[in-house]
């Protein structure tokens, strides 16, 4: 046998009905008094045709006084579900019902209103923070297409955001990327750009649905400047080095040149003259012995480029 629902009645009809029901043993009893009196019938039925009016203008009273503040709190939660928060309830009493539920109703607007609005700086403050860095952001959700870049990503993809969004990550070139071990060193080619880059991924949701968020940085250009700084470093060794090895030779051409230009000169000067000059013979011939070695076995590179070589591109020889 099927199973008869029941419509319940509408509130502010229940509430206009419980007043009319509160109201009826008295119009009864009011009508069996004006009956037994020694009034006019015509007398009477006035009298009994005002008590019904005044008994049904009650209940419609009653039923507008509950109606219309239930009506308010709808069009307020209405308003605030359509994130419209500058509409407030005019509050009589708060020390009644009604009084809290639209007070509390309008601190609930005030209190979405600023976090609305804290949400809407903090979005706009990523979405500035992600177009001036230099480090391309992509976006996925689930189904692996593109939702979201940034001014460094359409760089990299060489193509506005209009045509990017709504892509696959296969049409992008990016699928490869989002598989396997993350962080890493990966190199790829894009229109924009191509070498190692950076690669981290991550995960995140909106609105309740799961995201990746894809974030390539291109290191080539950071180890190009790590080059010309390890480069400058062992310039300056070199340098170094150099004026080591020539500040002996120096010194002794110094003496020498004093030693000839002395009037008188001391009776052993050309022994000391032929001491100064096996000296700087002997340097040089170290310098050539040393250039002569380092033709015959090229040394390895120094230990302030052994970073920048595990990540160079090349297999030329030193």
């Amino acid at each position: 046998m099927p199973r008869v629902t029941r419509r319940r009645l509408p509130h502010d009809v229940r509430i206009q009905l419980l007043a009319l029901g509160a109201g009826l043993p008295a119009l009864v009893l009011a009508g069996v008094l004006l009956f037994r009196s020694d009034l006019a019938p015509r007398t009477q039925w006035t009298l009994l045709v005002l008590v019904v009016l005044a008994w049904l203008a009650i209940a419609s009273s009653a039923r507008e006084a509950v109606a219309r503040p239930l009506q308010t709190l709808s069009n307020l939660l209405g308003a605030l579900r359509e994130e419209d928060f500058s509409f407030r309830a005019r509050v009589g009493r708060r020390d009644d019902p009604l009084g809290e539920a639209l007070s509390e109703v309008n601190a609930l607007a005030r209190t979405l209103r600023e976090q609305r609005l804290g949400a809407l700086e903090a979005t706009a403050l990523l979405r500035k923070v992600m177009e001036e860095i230099d480090v391309a952001v992509f976006a996925f959700d689930a189904s692996s297409t593109l939702q979201l870049t940034n001014r460094a990503g359409e760089r990299l993809l060489g193509a506005p955001g209009e045509r990017l969004i709504g892509l696959p990550a296969d049409a992008l070139g990016l699928a490869e990327l989002l598989a396997g071990e993350a962080p890493r060193i990966a190199e790829a080619s894009f229109p924009g750009a191509s070498g190692r880059f950076d690669l981290s991924r991550g995960t995140f949701r909106q609105r309740g649905k799961p995201m990746q968020i894809l974030v390539l940085a291109d290191v080539s250009r950071a180890l190009r400047d790590e080059e010309r700084q390890a480069w400058q470093r062992l310039i300056r060794v070199i340098g170094h080095e150099l004026n080591n090895s020539l500040a002996p030779i120096r010194s002794v051409a110094d003496s020498l040149g004093a030693l000839v230009a002395r009037q008188p000169r001391p009776a052993d000067w050309e022994e000391d003259l032929r001491r100064g000059l096996g000296v700087v013979a002997a340097a040089r011939r170290h310098q050539r012995d040393r250039q002569h070695q380092a033709k015959e076995r090229p040394t390895a590179p120094p230990a302030c480029l052994h970073g920048f070589l595990l990540y160079r591109p090349t297999t030329e020889p030193w």
